[in-house]
């Protein structure tokens, strides 16, 4: 196992652009700047590390979870606080829907990048699937704060708030 730098550098662009994408004045706005923070947050700092999470996510895009399983699990035993590289794992598990390994590898996401909205969704999506409906609301809620203008998760809020809150007679 080795350790991957930071920089603090990168570190501190992705805050600027998270308060950034918070404010966001439009969606295509917003895309840009998520479009930004996902660059940001796939640099690993080591050339070896951002190939296997290219060949996982080239896996994944093409349904094959097999090697993307491959991939990824070498990916997060080599560098364990690369919370991109545990991102993309949690999808892989989700593709295979594996549910419990997937919720693992969210929580490993959301203890190194607390702010990663990718990971809160991918929560919310696993407790919708497991019928933890308020569980689900309350993740969606918080992607909607850091990234607003998601259309898919406020379907699912709408979807799960009569469920959640009641429905008013």
């Amino acid at each position: 196992m080795f350790s991957i730098p930071v920089s603090v550098a990168a570190q501190d662009r992705a805050g600027e652009l998270l308060e950034e994408l918070g404010a966001a004045e439009s969606e295509a706005q917003a895309q840009r700047l998520e479009k930004a923070l996902y660059l940001e947050w796939s640099k690993s700092g080591s050339a070896a590390m951002d190939l296997l999470l290219k060949r996982g996510q080239d896996a994944l895009e093409v349904t094959d979870t097999a090697s993307a399983l491959d991939h990824l699990t070498a990916l997060t035993d080599h560098a364990p606080e690369f919370a991109e590289g545990w991102h993309a794992l949690a999808l892989a598990y989700y593709q295979a829907e594996m549910f419990g390994p997937a919720m693992d590898a969210l929580e490993h996401v959301l203890a190194l990048n607390p702010q990663h909205f990718g990971a809160l969704r991918g929560v919310a999506a696993v407790h919708e699937q497991l019928g933890n409906d308020t569980l689900a609301y309350d993740a969606y809620t918080q992607v909607l704060e850091l990234r607003p203008f998601d259309e898919e998760v406020t379907e699912a809020l709408e979807r799960l708030a009569g469920r959640v809150q009641g429905i008013e007679i």
